[in-house]
């Protein structure tokens, strides 16, 4: 059963700008300590690209659990980590999870699907949310 569906598309100039313009208060304030590492490993257009990708992640997460950045809901709530396989996810913590936890249902559990990419000058992420029946 599906919960919820959310994407978003960014312009990566626009995070470059602001990542020139308001440095590390920009990107600890948005972001979470794994992400900035994983993103200041890389140079270039990539460390842009990362950073982008992310920031639509996080934006599409916030649709796709129906409460975009309200609800006490914030940015750094939503981490995109990668899953033992590479492939990209989402933790979820603080506000984030209690609104993941409001969607719930007994005997089921949520899962999230994330994809990602980007192509100069735009990076997407789109977010589903679904739930699954629990291994229990």
């Amino acid at each position: 059963m599906i919960l919820g569906i959310g994407s978003d598309l960014c312009d990566v100039r626009r995070i470059e700008e602001v990542l020139n313009r308001h440095g590390k208060r920009f990107t600890q304030r948005i972001f979470t300590p794994n992400e900035i590492k994983k993103a200041e490993a890389r140079y270039g257009k990539t460390r842009i690209g990362t950073y982008a990708k992310r920031w639509a992640a996080k934006e599409a997460c916030a649709k796709a659990l129906g409460t975009g950045f309200t609800e006490d809901v914030f940015y750094q709530d939503i981490e995109v980590i990668n899953l033992p396989s590479g492939k990209p996810s989402l933790k979820l913590t603080n506000g984030a999870l209690k609104q993941l936890n409001k969607l719930g249902k007994e005997g089921y559990e949520p899962n999230i699907l994330l994809t990602m990419t980007d192509e100069l000058p735009y990076a997407f992420a789109q977010v589903m949310i679904e739930l699954l029946p629990s291994k229990e």
